[in-house]
Order: structure tokens, then sequence, then C-alpha cells
């Protein structure tokens, strides 16, 4: 990262991330953009995918460089094996060594068990699980020891309080079992691998204003949605150095959906 920076940015000198590259899946909107932003705010060089938000990907790549970041906008779907490599291999051409994956890439598809299609099931197995390790595996041989895998499950995994969701909650609760196997696989390499777990989040997928919102907020503690700045917050801190002992854990970010 150069040194111009604007008056939001910290200095490439002080920056907590600085000199580290990361890699976001789903990067190009919602939680996947806040993330790609505050990794960048942080002083990392961040390559990010998207599948069909092509225009607001180049403007989230255009924005980071315009504040004096380094970022890198790569069509791909997370699902999608050779897709997944070629997109690292540009990463780490443009950037060096990863030090940091965060698996956000996901889809949520709700329906009865009687009427979910196999097609919605296998595509959220698709991406929700088995895209984790596609971009785990591929991404292992380009990480530096001492990197960070950050996947972003949800606090369904833990707590579905309504019908339809069955599909989307199991394919949260295996990242949960993923998780702790990586951990122990990747130990020796003193790379931590982590879920986040957001509660009802402010997106196009469930905006906060939605017509599930006052159902929802009435199941939390904190009764509004978190901003997707929030859940960035607790990935940035995972990517840190003030997390390296942290590893295999499932950490819950959802105003009390779950308390």
């Amino acid at each position: 990262m150069n040194t111009q920076t604007s008056n939001s940015q910290v200095s490439s000198t002080s920056a907590k991330l600085a000199g580290k590259t990361a890699f976001v899946t789903g990067g190009g909107r919602g939680i996947g953009a806040a993330i790609v932003r505050r990794l960048a705010d942080d002083g990392a060089a961040v390559a990010f995918t998207y599948r069909g938000s092509a225009d607001q990907a180049k403007a989230l790549a255009d924005e980071i460089k315009a504040a004096g970041g380094r970022a890198l906008a790569l069509q791909a779907d997370a699902a999608d094996p050779a897709a997944v490599v070629r997109a690292l291999a540009q990463t780490t051409d443009a950037f060096g060594p990863l030090d940091i994956l965060v698996n956000n890439a996901g889809v949520l598809a709700l329906g009865s068990i009687e009427t979910l299609t196999l097609e919605e099931f296998d595509r959220t197995l698709d991406l929700n699980v088995r895209a984790v390790f596609i971009a785990a595996q591929a991404a292992l041989p380009r990480m530096n020891d001492g990197g960070r895998i950050i996947n972003i499950g949800s606090v369904n995994a833990d707590r579905m309080p309504f019908p339809g969701g069955a599909a989307y909650a199991m394919s949260k609760s295996a990242l949960q079992g993923l998780v702790r196997g990586m951990a122990r696989d990747l130990g020796p390499r003193r790379i931590t691998v982590n879920n986040v777990q957001p509660g009802p989040t402010n997106t196009d997928m469930n905006p906060e204003t939605g017509e599930f919102a006052q159902m929802l907020h009435g199941l939390m503690a904190l009764q509004r949605h978190a901003q997707p700045e929030e859940i960035a917050g607790m990935v940035a801190y995972l990517a840190g150095p003030d997390a390296g002992f942290v590893t295999g854990a499932n950490l819950t970010i959802d105003g009390g959906f779950a308390a």
C-alpha cells in the first residue's frame, strides 16, 4: 500500500494489516464489501471475487485505490474450483503470498422441506459449504504460515426459530464442524481458522426495513439489524495481530438473537 491515504484511513506505516494480502470471496456487495473496505482500511492489499455485481465490484475497487489502497476485483463463481484457483493465482501474482482468506460468498434459499427443490438444496451446499473447502484447499499452497482463514457463517447454525430455513441452517452448522477440524489440521502452520456468525444484518438480502424485520427484532436483545461494518469489525479482529491465539472458534455477533 502506498503512502497516499484519505482522511478516514490510518497511514500505511501504522495500519495493523500493512504488508498483508487478503482474498475475500463474494466481496462485491453487502457484508463482503464491508469486509473488503475494512481490510483495505487496515492496510491489507485486498483481492475479492464477485459473480454478478460487476459495476458494484469495479466501483469498490476504484474507491479503495482512490483512497491510496490496493484492490483487485475478480469475476469468479466461488463454487467453481477452476475459477477460484485462477482468481487466487491472479491475487498472488499481483500482491504476493496470501495472509488472509475470508470465505464470505453464500446463498440463502428458504423453503419448507416439503417444497425446497433439490437444485436449491444442492446450490446451498455448493456455496455455503463446498466452496469454503475449495477456497481453503486452493489458498493453502499460496498462504504464508501464520495466516488466517475466516468463514462467514450464521447464527442460524445455533438457532433457527422460524420455518423454512432447514437447509440454510444445516449448511451453516456444517461450517462449525469444518472449522474445528481445519483448525486442528493447520495448527502446525500457525494458521488460525474461525467462523464469524452474524445475526440479522442490513443487506439487500435481508434489509432492516424488510417484511421479516419486525419479527426478527422481536427475537433479539438488541432490537435492530447489524450494519455490515459491524460484522467487518469482527473479521478485522480475527485477521489482526490481537487474535493470534483464537482458532477453531464460532464467534457470534447477533444482537442477542441466540441469547
